[in-house]
């Protein structure tokens, strides 16, 4: 991956990187646009992302892992699942010499769909 390049759409994004760091992020996308079908899928602090109702899940390639940014509040509630993987407060460090966790960001995923569904729901109350 070249440094300094502003990436203009997610296959640009995923193009700059070993054929075996890309299968893991073209992994990632479809799982996270399965959970998620009607979300927006964009580039966004020059990674890729998904947002419904707000941003949903970024994610990104590194040397070692594929990050996964699903917020804080997120990586609490799957507290358990979690264990194996490496992490801090708002990221999970998918190791690439292991499968994406499919079931389990599927699940995440879901997760904030209904916390954003839920934010949007109290902000349109709001509004009233």
């Amino acid at each position: 991956m070249k440094a300094g390049v502003k990436f203009e759409s997610v296959d640009q994004y995923i193009s700059g990187f070993p054929a075996s760091t890309k299968k893991l992020l073209k992994t990632m996308r479809k799982t996270i646009r399965d959970a998620a079908p009607d979300a927006e899928e964009v580039i966004s602090y020059n990674m890729p992302a998904f947002r419904q109702n707000g941003m949903l899940v970024f994610y990104a390639g590194y040397k070692g892992h594929i990050g996964f940014y699903p917020v804080s509040s997120a990586i609490r509630q799957f507290k358990k699942d979690l264990e194996p993987y490496e992490q801090s407060k708002g990221t999970i460090r998918f190791p690439l010499d292991q499968p994406v966790p499919v079931n389990l960001i599927t699940k995440i995923v879901k997760f904030r769909l209904q916390e954003n569904a839920e934010k949007a729901a109290l902000k349109s109350k709001k509004k009233k």
